[in-house]
């Protein structure tokens, strides 16, 4: 029997998703990966896996995934509030997040609800047995490539486990929430700046601006303070020739407002850039949700490339402080004899 997880419940929008399809932009295939590449290299390194292992990416509301094989061990990472079925006339037992957890056969995870955000993501220990595609396990739903058969998970999909049994060891969990940071979000002028005014570049990083319903993996239209665009002769309108599109570049089309372009963004495009998001604020992009507002920051090329280092010591913090994590309900018994249990001692002298 293969072991697997099948989806008995499924999700909103649940797709494996690794750290992308790197490579193939001439091709005019997409990179797709994660949104939050922070949440899921946590995930794996938790598992002890590869950091660029496919996870299952939750959108909004996560599955119900039965347990078959004899164990798994999974990671959960995210703002979830999952919960464990041991059986079908047992009320469902909640469970924590950013941490592992030892599932056995039969048993059913109810990943739940992503609260505050977009995405949150589960691993588990080995990966899942799946074929790449160009060299990656990302989906790419828009053309039905990559991940499980291209598409997002469905009631009755078995997600094959490359291992048939979880291996030893403790559960671990995070030592703490990683901070993703707040504020505006960091953005590099250009590629094409010239091509707005100045009074349209100031509006811009100047203006609160909201996440509009047309928000998914491709990228995020925003809703605000419309951006003029140039007029002269040589840099003016709305449109340029087709060029390249990197990660978080932010087009702005005639309607004058900013859409950021994410995982699942087209590698090509002919409105001009005002502006790309620094990459390390690109997973907090990934976790916003259609009402929520932003402002936009301008750093340096220097100033992006030192945030990404420093953020990318603290990923190598967390990680070197990962703790032993107790069962559900249990005692953790390291913690138990690392406590000071006996207050005093007193003797008492015999009779006689």
């Amino acid at each position: 029997m293969t072991a697997a997880l099948k989806v008995v419940r499924a999700g909103l929008f649940d797709t494996l998703q690794d750290l992308g399809r790197v490579g193939f932009m001439a091709l005019g295939m997409p990179t797709a990966g994660a949104m939050d590449r922070v949440a899921l290299r946590l995930a794996n390194a938790l598992l002890g896996n590869p950091a660029g292992t496919a996870g299952l990416e939750i959108g909004v509301m996560g599955p119900d995934l039965l347990v078959e094989a004899d164990s798994v061990r999974v990671a959960l990472v995210g703002p979830i509030s999952p919960a464990l079925i041991e059986g079908p006339d047992t009320p469902p037992k909640a469970l924590e997040t950013d941490r592992t957890h030892l599932l056995k056969r039969g048993q059913v995870l109810r990943v739940g609800m992503v609260e505050g955000s977009s995405t949150a993501y589960l691993a588990v220990a080995g990966g899942f047995a799946l074929p790449s595609f160009m060299g990656s396990l990302s989906t790419y739903a828009r053309a039905g490539v990559g991940g499980f058969e291209g598409r997002k998970l469905a009631a009755g999909d078995a997600l094959p486990l490359s291992l048939e049994q979880a291996p030893p060891g403790d559960d671990r969990k995070l030592g703490a929430p990683f901070d993703y940071g707040s504020g505006p979000v960091r953005i590099v002028w250009g590629p094409q700046e010239e091509y707005f005014t100045a009074a349209g570049r100031n509006i811009f990083v100047g203006s609160d601006y909201r996440v509009s319903r047309e928000a998914d993996r491709m990228g995020i239209r925003f809703e605000g303070p419309t951006i003029a665009h140039a007029t002269s002769v040589e840099k003016g309108g709305a449109d340029i020739i087709s060029d390249g599109i990197g990660p978080g570049a932010i087009q702005v089309p005639g309607a004058g407002l900013p859409i950021v372009l994410l995982a699942d963004r087209q590698t090509v495009g002919g409105y001009p850039k005002i502006a790309t998001v620094a990459s390390v604020d690109l997973p907090r992009l990934g976790r916003l949700l259609p009402g929520q507002t932003v402002r936009f920051q301008p750093v340096t090329v220097e100033e992006a490339e030192k945030l990404r280092r420093d953020q990318e010591s603290r990923i190598a913090r967390a990680i070197a402080d990962f703790k032993v994590a107790r069962p559900p309900g249990g005692i953790d018994l390291a913690r138990l004899y690392e406590e000071n249990l006996i207050d005093g001692v007193v003797y008492e002298r015999s009779p006689g």
